[in-house]
């Protein structure tokens, strides 16, 4: 697997994962699936400056951009606010993307869930094939959660980088999926990050933009 480094984050691409609009017939449906940084919780104007609003103005009409983003979202089922019983995680099933985007992972380093840690693989092994059963059969790109600048409410970067980011890229790589490094995107920019662990606008274009790159195999 070769990595391609776009701006400043490292997608690792499969043969025929990019998205080319010409092959569909209709409008192109994005579900970005996340917790509180994918729907912008702290990002001034949140409603015009969340990431997946930010992705649909730059992907333009041919695509359908939304935001399952849920603030406190964990990926363990057994987290204190697991995704898998949050209204958004029905949505996202019934929107029957074509598109998926997820990015979970960083609440799930708090104490009283990372405990659960040795679930974390075989919890997203099955997010991604519930996911991938859709009609739609849906292209999968899993997100490397961002940087932690500082530890608040138990978000742990040191379990970000040898927790989270490990289990993800080994579980992209069985499962034969690109990973959009959002941590390195957002690395070095703590002015970026206000409260420390939430990028503000700025930082919600720089991951739409890499999101974007992904999606379209630039």
């Amino acid at each position: 697997m070769i990595a391609v480094v776009v701006g400043c984050a490292t997608v690792f691409p499969e043969r025929g994962q990019a998205v080319v609009p010409e092959e569909y017939d209709e409008t192109i449906r994005v579900a970005c699936v996340g917790d509180s940084i994918t729907y912008g919780a702290a990002i001034k104007d949140r409603a015009n400056n969340n990431y997946p609003v930010v992705l649909g103005r730059s992907l333009g009409d041919g695509f359908e951009v939304r935001n399952f983003g849920v603030s406190g979202a964990t990926l363990l089922k057994k987290g204190d606010f697991s995704y898998w019983d949050r209204p958004a995680f029905q949505a996202a099933t019934q929107f029957n993307p074509d598109v998926v985007v997820v990015k979970l992972g960083t609440n799930d380093t708090k104490p009283q869930n990372w405990r659960h840690a040795a679930d974390y693989t075989a919890d997203y092994e099955a997010m991604i094939d519930h996911f991938a059963a859709l009609p739609a059969k849906p292209k999968i790109w899993l997100c490397s959660p961002a940087p932690v600048y500082q530890t608040r409410w138990g978000i742990s970067e040191k379990s970000i980088v040898e927790g989270v980011i490990p289990k993800v890229r080994a579980l992209a790589k069985r499962k034969g999926l690109p990973v959009i490094d959002l941590y390195a995107a957002l690395s070095g920019k703590p002015e970026m990050f206000p409260d420390k662990i939430h990028p503000n606008a700025a930082g919600a274009r720089v991951m739409a933009a890499a999101v974007e790159a992904a999606i379209l195999g630039r």
